[in-house]
């Protein structure tokens, strides 16, 4: 396996290229993204769906460029995809052994289905986890679907529908009147066994819609990826784009590339969404390149190992000085032993241990406030596998840092739960923190009992003592050092 790799994704819209980093067996992170607006498929939807010669000597140049950010990566394997435009295109042949003779690139043409797999092998490895949805990934000249079931992948499909197809067919022809009809006629074509409650959004116009309801909402975190939200407090907002004209796009938070196709984006999403009877919606930031790095990383099983995260693992790879095992067991068994004061949920244990992973993470920055800076990177860099709720939580948790003040919480505080548990479970993570100052407990019990945590074997922790009484107790208990 490379260290570094090249997912390069040659859409009909744009060209997309990730380059990704390999930390350990099965860890990973995203080390880069690149985009290009190519338009392979320009002028071919509403004719023979030829590539013209202008799109090809574009597409050259882009992926001649792509190529060498890839060498400034020292990239040792570069994967590269051709979707719809490259499907369709009776000359795509031409285009594919001119990118392999110039530029020594070969392009593998993959057709509806398997690009439904790949955007759902990422979906399903990469986002919080979900036993059942469908992922819904409209490009510029089709849209596929995948229906997850069990957390498998169950069903694909590909449809003739894309932003590019529809702007050429209908917007650039002032004909939008019949767009209804053709939408009616391609949503008739999915399978009933696709209609889902969850709809994954993957692509760039949903991501592009998710995005301006984050920023017209004032949402507390950046991140795209995991974002979710209810179609029906959303629809009338996204029928308002797809029913504007250009000009009054400028009144939505939308960057101004995607204005040319957003609102074909729109009418698309809503008459699936529509077909697929959604009420719940999960924005995908992983889609057809995530799942072709996947494919060849995960070889052959295609998912990780039960129990593994794999950006908990890539930050602790990167960024980790020292082994927290043994402050991950304490906090575990505090948590236990205070279960009849604190009353918390097994999801408020699993938030604690993945900050007990990850407290010291941001320690390399600097010492000084480094809970801070671990908190911070938690919010921007543990992307996989993880809830926009629980990264909020696992932050506030080490940000908070066994303080009464609660770290950010303000901000976040829609991501949260109740002031009381975060205090519990700082404090606990703070307590299991201070009971490893020295390193040299490796063996302590926990007992409460009479209002009193007992703890054995931390009888002559003096430094540790000293720690603990600046602590911040979310309730009256006594602490007894045996």
């Amino acid at each position: 396996m490379a260290k570094r790799t090249a997912v390069i994704d040659l859409g009909s819209n744009s060209m997309r290229m990730a380059i990704f980093e390999r930390t350990s067996r099965w860890a990973f992170f995203i080390l880069g993204e690149y985009k290009m607006r190519v338009r392979l498929g320009e002028g071919g939807y509403d004719s023979s769906n030829e590539i013209s010669e202008k799109s090809m000597q574009k597409a050259y140049e882009a992926l001649a460029e792509f190529k060498n950010i890839a060498k400034s990566y020292k990239c040792t394997k570069i994967l590269c995809v051709g979707t719809s435009a490259l499907r369709d295109a009776p000359n795509s042949t031409e285009f594919i052994s001119m990118i392999r003779k110039k530029l020594g690139i070969g392009i593998r043409v993959i057709d509806g289905k398997a690009e439904a797999t790949y955007g759902a092998i990422a979906a399903k490895n990469l986002l919080c986890p979900l036993d059942e949805g469908v992922t819904i990934d409209i490009g510029g000249g089709s849209t596929e679907l995948a229906r997850i079931s069990g957390g498998k992948i169950v069903d694909t499909v590909s449809l003739d529908v894309g932003t590019v197809r529809v702007k050429e067919l209908f917007f650039d022809s002032k004909n939008t009147a019949k767009l209804p009809n053709f939408l009616a006629q391609i949503t008739a074509k999915i399978p009933a066994n696709f209609k889902c409650q969850n709809l994954i959004a993957i692509g760039g116009s949903l991501r592009a819609i998710s995005g301006s309801i984050m920023s017209g909402s004032g949402y507390p975190l950046a991140t795209l990826h995991g974002f979710c939200y209810k179609l029906s407090e959303q629809k009338n907002f996204i029928q308002s784009i797809a029913d504007s004209s250009v000009l009054e796009l400028n009144k939505f938070p939308i960057k101004k590339d995607r204005y040319d196709t957003i609102r074909e984006g729109a009418h698309i999403f809503l008459a699936m969404s529509a077909a697929l009877e959604a009420k719940n919606i999960y924005t995908s930031g992983v889609g057809v390149r995530e799942g072709v790095f996947l494919s060849d990383f995960l070889r052959p099983s295609m998912k990780f190992p039960q129990n593994f995260n794999p950006s908990i693992k890539s930050l602790q790879d990167r960024f980790m000085l020292t082994d927290n095992k043994a402050v991950t067991r304490y906090a575990k068994e505090i948590f236990l032993s205070l279960s009849k004061i604190h009353k918390l949920k097994d999801e408020h244990l699993n938030a604690l241990l993945v900050a007990s992973k990850l407290y010291n993470v941001g320690q390399d920055i600097g010492f000084y406030g480094d809970h801070k800076n671990s908190a911070y990177i938690i919010l921007n860099g543990l992307n996989f596998g993880f809830s926009h709720e629980q990264k909020a939580l696992i932050a506030a948790i080490i940000g908070t840092n066994g303080k009464k003040i609660i770290y950010e919480f303000e901000r976040y505080k829609n991501l949260l739960p109740k002031p009381e548990c975060i205090r519990w479970l700082s404090f606990m993570l703070s307590l299991a923190k201070a009971l490893n100052i020295n390193c040299a407990a490796a063996k302590l019990g926990f007992e409460f009992t009479g209002h009193t945590l007992k703890i054995y074997g931390a009888k002559n922790l003096a430094m540790a003592k000293d720690e603990i009484k600046k602590i911040a107790k979310p309730e009256i208990f006594a602490i007894s050092f045996i």
